[in-house]
């Protein structure tokens, strides 16, 4: 047999061992069941291995738990957690607006609208002044480059505009890293992608630790995206809250990886500054990798969450920001900010579990 031919043979020798080793089928495979199909999983689970190999495929996650359908949305918004993506923008395999290869690197393999449909709720973003306009460029030295350059930033917002008209109950956080210096530029981009109209106002944002509305008033008030940047000036200028007036951040990429330890980004407030109500962890590689950060999400993301409690004055991670957030071999990223909610509304390691019990 001819070397085609022995690579046909391992291909359907492969595929057969997958389909032969299954649990179940046609989504009938619950949590962590072999499978050989995305089709084999039930509602809410994808067919997935982080080997990336046929005969390893189980079922796993790949959606949130919407926290405010399971139980209620009458509480501050300080008081829930929400899966946050991030460089949401850096897609693998989004093809190049600029006709020149794309030099970076990739941290999501979903389109934004995806993931919002999969329950982020929180979206990092990189923008940058390029070719006369807003853009989205996963960046170096607070400049944007052919090489580097995602797309318009009014592509991703409108994308956001219409998650936001399409699910009315639905509340989305832009945290900016902002290099973005043409006076009124990114209120101009907000603008023209429709989205001030569900703009919620620096000035209802709370001070000195206090907690944040009521989630169903902002929802009444269609007060449904917080817009957060690193340029301090831009709050007076632009009305665009500064993210460390509001919350507390640790430090990102590897410095952020360290076992047992939790500790400021540079520019953030301490962790414990208590007059902060939001607290967002990062919990990435500096290089994002697959095999590696499936293995972050899988296995030592919740421990990280449980040490930078305790750094936080014993407080709960609001946003939880990761790299490819549906790499996992189980529950991933998912379970964590189910346990993050449990944390945060009944002090359970599950939000399921804070369900009332049914007499």
């Amino acid at each position: 047999m001819g070397l085609a031919g022995n690579l046909l043979f391992l291909l359907v020798s492969l595929i057969f061992c997958a389909v032969a080793t299954a649990d179940c089928s046609n989504g009938g495979c619950q949590l962590h069941d072999k499978c050989s199909s995305h089709g084999d999983c039930a509602a809410g689970l994808f067919c997935f291995s982080c080997s990336e190999l046929f005969s390893d495929n189980t079922c796993v996650r790949s959606t949130v738990t919407n926290q405010f359908s399971l139980l209620n949305n009458s509480l501050p918004f300080n008081k829930y957690s929400f899966l946050t993506t991030h460089n949401s923008f850096a897609i693998s395999g989004e093809p190049s607006h600029t006709g020149f290869p794309r030099l970076t690197t990739t941290c999501q393999e979903d389109s934004v609208t995806d993931q919002l449909r999969s329950g982020v709720r929180g979206l990092m973003l990189d923008a940058y002044d390029f070719k006369g306009d807003v853009w989205l460029c996963h960046s170096f030295d607070g400049k944007c480059f052919d090489f580097t350059a995602f797309g318009p930033a009014i592509d991703t917002f409108k994308e956001i505009e219409a998650f936001l008209s399409a699910n009315p109950t639905e509340i989305v956080t832009l945290i900016l890293e902002d290099y973005v210096r043409t006076p009124n530029a990114l209120t101009k981009v907000f603008t023209d992608a429709g989205l001030m109209k569900y703009w919620f106002p620096v000035k209802s944002m709370p001070q000195n630790g206090q907690d944040w509305p009521l989630v169903s008033d902002m929802i009444a008030k269609n007060q449904r995206l917080l817009v957060f940047t690193s340029a301090k000036y831009k709050e007076n200028s632009e009305g665009i809250a500064y993210q460390w007036n509001y919350m507390v951040e640790n430090q990102y990429g590897d410095g952020g990886l360290q076992s047992g330890n939790c500790t400021a980004r540079g520019e953030s407030p301490p962790l414990n500054d208590m007059t902060k109500s939001l607290v967002l962890v990062n919990y990435f590689l500096s290089v994002p990798l697959n095999l590696p950060t499936c293995e972050l999400n899988s296995k030592t993301l919740l421990s990280m969450l449980d040490t930078c409690h305790g750094a936080a004055g014993n407080r709960w991670a609001n946003f939880v920001a990761v790299d490819f957030y549906k790499r996992s071999d189980g529950g991933g990223t998912f379970q964590a900010v189910d346990t993050m909610n449990g944390e945060l509304l009944c002090g359970s390691r599950d939000v399921h579990e804070c369900l009332p019990i049914s007499p």
